[in-house]
């Protein structure tokens, strides 16, 4: 984010700046409506930006990217490197729609190179925004604090009915561990309902994930296949549509 992004989050300014601030963000999201509007049902994976190609959760992410078109989906990520290049890749190599959401950072965060399309957002609420729109499930790969950032909104879309009951997969028993014993003592304490956590899975089997998708998503929706030339000559599939 540019300095003059960081002013004008600071508070509130004259009213002109704000306009600003309003303006940019409007763009961002007419950007991103005419980007992926066409793209068909997503699954979006989210997950760290610093695991290399030889860390296990980049291979099980560019697997999961596979196992998703197998299942008729367009894959969406943060567009960014590490586990969200592995799943793009994984989409590109099986065949399907890959695309992705990318935010301007400091350090020059660069689209990756398996995106079939991608927007570039000034905003991380506009690219979360985004993210959740055009998906009917959500993989949650090992990450840090946008990752969990990310995790949080859309268990809290659910919860608050804000979206309908999109089915969450985390992926890596051990590494979630601790976040799932945090949300029994939230059910515990009351602050949240059992309920609330129903359709989110944990498992390491991408097979699991996919057959909890298809129940979820596929089956509850009724989400029906569609042609898409490149996805159905490659892999004799085709994506999905509402």
């Amino acid at each position: 984010m540019s300095e003059p992004d960081r002013v004008l989050l600071a508070g509130p300014h004259p009213r002109f700046q704000e306009l600003g601030l309003l303006l940019r963000a409007g763009r961002d999201f007419i950007r991103g409506f005419r980007t992926l509007h066409f793209v068909g049902p997503c699954v979006t994976v989210f997950g760290s930006a610093r695991f290399d190609e030889q860390h296990r959760y980049y291979q099980m992410a560019r697997e999961v990217g596979r196992a998703l078109v197998g299942l008729g989906f367009t894959v969406m990520t943060g567009g960014g490197p590490g586990v969200m290049e592995a799943a793009n890749r994984g989409a590109r190599e099986a065949g399907g729609r890959s695309v992705g959401c990318n935010i301007e950072l400091p350090f020059e965060q660069a689209p990756n190179a398996y995106l079939d399309r991608w927007v570039t957002t000034r905003y991380f609420w506009v690219r979360k925004v985004l993210l959740v729109k055009y998906s009917y499930a959500f993989i949650v790969m090992p990450g840090g604090f946008g990752t969990l950032d990310e995790l949080t909104e859309a268990l809290t879309l659910i919860q608050t009915r804000k979206i309908l009951q999109f089915p969450i997969v985390l992926m890596g028993r051990d590494y979630w561990a601790p976040f799932l014993a945090m949300t029994k003592i939230m059910v515990d304490a009351g602050t949240i309902s059992a309920a609330d956590l129903d359709l989110m899975l944990t498992t390491d089997s991408v097979t699991d994930a996919m057959a909890h998708i298809e129940l979820h998503a596929v089956q509850q929706f009724g989400l029906k296949r569609r042609n898409l030339p490149r996805a159905s000559k490659m892999l004799g599939e085709t994506p999905l549509t509402d």
